[in-house]
């Protein structure tokens, strides 16, 4: 083929070519190591010396040629590329933003945010103690001896650390480490909540090895029970709502006598212990299957009815409370004889569970990170 009809149909081939791709295989089918300029290149050796030298000449302007006409169609087809990118991803900008996606407090962080601002409104200033923090303030000084049970080491996490006075180091059980802190750092009248993280081992639908727990502490002339009972009510009022009920039970803690333990109706049942569900055997009021199915009215329509998975009874133990026992106000630099206080503490979870309208009968979904679960509050 002679040259000129091989540089023209070169370039014919060239124009034709629609995209970069396409281009790059058309260079190589001319100037590749096979291509048809190449070829060309390697008849020299059989010319003699002068036609060779025409020949060279001639091949190298050809193959230059080409190169420039190849270079020129490469860089139109990449600004035809970006013409066309722009125009596909053209942005308005007179076009209203799209905002960004915000998150919010976990619903434990809310909890905490509404238990603080309740207790406030009555006078109590939330504190700050540690969260890991010395045996004696954790058991010693709440009048728990060296051989309670909640001092074993398959109910607490300990710390490889001792202090020669305080004791072994302990990931904190409960917030009540705070107490005699409190008092040792002031001077009564003492008015405080403590609300922090707590550890032990246990894990079921009502408790979590990692939870938090809220602590209040009161500490006066001439308190009793009277208060500690008005205290709670006012909170479960505030919380709860005027339609859910506090009682107290008789109980025995070590840093408080008298003690109580402090239950609230369940909010999942109503406080029936009794919830719907029609696929289970019915039960009745022992809690025995039975053949006739137990009927609870409700707006004129009878229900089938279970045992309420989280209460069981209709009562959802929330936590301790009673009088600061003489010992720990002792422990704290107090006289027993001119001081008095009362103190209770509960999980911040379980309390939050217990809010009408939430239904939560398991205290572990808080913590899956189950954003169709947590995105809801």
């Amino acid at each position: 083929m002679e040259l000129s009809k091989l540089k023209d149909k070169a370039l014919r081939d060239i124009a034709k070519i629609d995209s970069v791709e396409r281009l790059e295989a058309l260079r190589i089918h001319y100037l590749g190591r096979k291509g048809e300029v190449t070829k060309l290149f390697t008849t020299l050796p059989k010319l003699n010396e002068e036609e060779r030298k025409i020949r060279g000449q001639e091949l190298n302007v050809l193959k230059r040629e080409i190169e420039k006409v190849l270079l020129a169609r490469g860089k139109t087809l990449e600004h035809e590329k970006l013409g066309t990118l722009v125009k596909a991803e053209k942005l308005d900008v007179t076009l209203p933003g799209a905002r960004p996606s915000l998150g919010h407090l976990h619903i434990t962080s809310q909890a905490i945010e509404e238990i603080s601002r309740i207790f406030a409104q009555i006078g109590f200033n939330r504190v700050r103690y540690p969260e890991i923090d010395w045996d004696y303030y954790a058991f010693e000084s709440l009048n728990m001896p060296k051989g309670h049970p909640a001092r074993d080491e398959w109910e607490t996490f300990f710390m490889p650390w001792e202090h020669p006075r305080l004791g072994r180091m302990v990931l904190t059980p409960h917030t009540s480490n705070g107490q005699v802190r409190e008092m040792e750092r002031r001077k009564p009248p003492i008015r405080m909540t403590n609300i922090a993280k707590c550890y032990r081992r246990q894990s079921d639908i009502s408790h979590v090895p990692m939870f938090h727990q809220f602590e209040g502490l009161l500490v006066d002339r001439a308190v009793s029970v009277a208060n500690l009972k008005g205290t709670l009510d006012y909170f479960a009022c505030a919380f709860f709502g005027p339609d859910r009920k506090i009682r107290l039970r008789p109980f025995h803690f070590r840093f408080t006598e008298p003690s109580f333990e402090v239950d609230v109706s369940c909010g999942v049942c109503g406080g029936t212990g009794f919830v719907f569900n029609p696929s289970q055997p019915p039960l009745n009021l022992r809690g025995e299957e039975q053949s006739e199915p137990p009927l609870r009215l409700r707006g004129g329509v009878g229900e089938l009815q279970e045992r309420c998975r989280l209460c069981k009874s209709g009562w959802l133990e929330l936590g301790g409370a009673g009088m600061v026992h003489p010992n720990v106000l002792k422990a704290g630099g107090l006289d027993p004889k001119e001081w008095r206080g009362f103190a209770f503490g509960w999980g911040v979870e379980r309390t939050y569970m217990m809010k009408a309208g939430l239904r939560i009968d398991d205290i572990r979904v808080l913590y899956s990170n189950d954003l169709s679960f947590l995105e809801q509050f």
